[in-house]
């Protein structure tokens, strides 16, 4: 794991112990911290080993503390804690915030941050493919993947790839990253946020840690990072979908989204000063994100295609827009009122198929547009989709809402539809 003697001797307080959190507390206990560490959940409790206190952090005095260390899903917004600790003069970071103060102790590195609303997986997993192909030690990490500070320290010459979820980055305060990617903002997460201006500027702020000599890349397709752009004050790359005129070599890569998501690649690698040949080499090569328009496999004749990670509406559109003939599953915990952003691609659904907690809500906004139905479950959804759909056609589970009113998170959900269709494709249901 990543440790450092940055935090020996020092008192930290964790807050949220599932993957980052548990990860969190191993590296400080190694580092020779003082953790006091909490979970409502006894089960998250039990997988904490070494000298923990266990406390909440609600039930204590703060003062004297170097740190809370936040969850990203403890919502700053409306959880006590945040008050509470602010009131101590004790910081609230996160995981990616330790990982930025110990990065001074390991051996000579850079760090590609990645953010965006949609389209960062695809553009963390492709930068990491693209830095192994250039025989480039690297480890990808933050908001896929496993949490970084669980991972081994690459040796000199090597790259971390962080994806950066907006949460993680209201966490951290002095990650200077080599290269900072923005790849797009769409309205998101607007419960953790005071509105849209407060969710783009989380997004923002990852520049502004960046220092003068880094580089900053920012695909300028839409208004908000057009502006983010404009008051960027180092080194800046723009760059578009537009800039790329020809996918067909790249197989994984289909799509307009996916032109974005390589422009940002491309610039990334070339501040890196990798060659033009080995970032064709490594587009050529990429295998795909689990998860993300991932072909599953065709049963009968039918397509199934797992795009679990589509949590919005703007994540879902590609995804409407791939395939001629779609059966189409939604729901979960819809993020807000609309589909808008699908609309446009309701021409290639044959009938969707709404379910979960939103399903209804979800369906009614379809109605009149498409022939669909509601079903309480994921499973529920995908047999009934499974029964009516023909050779040639393709069921897709892009849902447009988050997964957890059923699923512990998308993989999960993703995962699950995976078993259903394996269980369909051997004669099971």
């Amino acid at each position: 794991m990543i440790t450092s003697d940055a935090f020996r001797g020092k008192r930290y307080a964790v807050l949220g112990l599932a993957r980052s959190g548990l990860a969190t507390v191993r590296s400080l206990v190694a580092s020779g911290a003082d953790v006091t560490a909490w979970d409502t959940r006894e089960e998250a409790r039990a997988q904490v080993t070494g000298d923990v206190t266990f406390a909440d952090p609600m039930e204590f005095d703060l003062a004297g503390l170097d740190g809370l260390v936040l969850s990203p899903g403890v919502p700053l917004n409306t959880h006590p804690i945040a008050n509470k600790a602010r009131d101590a003069n004790v910081p609230i970071i996160g995981d990616i915030e330790l990982f930025a103060l110990a990065r001074a102790k390991l051996p000579m590195h850079k760090v590609i941050g990645i953010t965006g609303t949609n389209g960062k997986s695809t553009t963390t997993a492709l930068l990491h493919h693209m830095m192994q192909t250039a025989g480039l030690p690297s480890l990808m990490g933050g908001n896929i993947g496993l949490p970084i500070l669980s991972q081994e320290p690459l040796p000199e010459g090597g790259v971390y790839v962080l994806e950066l979820s907006s949460y993680q980055i209201d966490l951290t305060y002095s990650l200077d990253c080599d290269v900072a990617v923005l790849t797009n903002i769409t309205p998101d997460h607007l419960d953790r946020y005071d509105g849209f201006l407060d969710y783009a500027a989380s997004k923002e702020r990852l520049f502004h840690m960046q220092h003068a000599d880094k580089v900053s890349v920012i695909a300028v397709d839409d208004d908000p990072c057009r502006m983010i752009a404009s008051r960027i004050h180092h080194r800046l790359r723009r760059v578009s979908a537009k800039d790329i005129q020809d996918q067909s070599r790249w197989p994984s890569l289909q799509g307009p989204h996916n032109a974005q998501n390589v422009a940002c690649a491309i610039a990334a690698c070339e501040a890196l000063g990798i060659d033009a040949e080995t970032i064709e080499r490594g587009l050529a090569t990429y295998p795909g994100l689990a998860h993300r328009m991932e072909r599953i496999g065709e049963v009968n004749g039918v397509l199934y295609v797992n795009d679990s990670k589509a949590t919005n509406p703007t994540s879902t559109a590609p995804a409407l827009e791939a395939y001629p003939a779609i059966r189409w599953l939604l729901g979960g915990q819809a993020k807000g009122d609309d589909l808008d952003a699908c609309l446009p691609h309701l021409g290639n659904v044959l009938a969707a198929y709404a379910f979960g907690e939103d399903g209804a809500m979800l369906a009614a906004l379809l109605r009149g547009k498409v022939e669909v139905s509601v079903y309480p479950k994921l499973r529920d959804a995908t047999l009934a989709a499974a029964g009516e759909a023909k050779a040639g056609e393709a069921v897709l589970l892009s849902p447009a809402s988050a997964s957890f009113d059923e699923f512990r998170d998308f993989e999960h959900r993703g995962d699950s539809f995976r078993e259903i269709v394996t269980a369909l494709r051997y004669g099971g249901s």
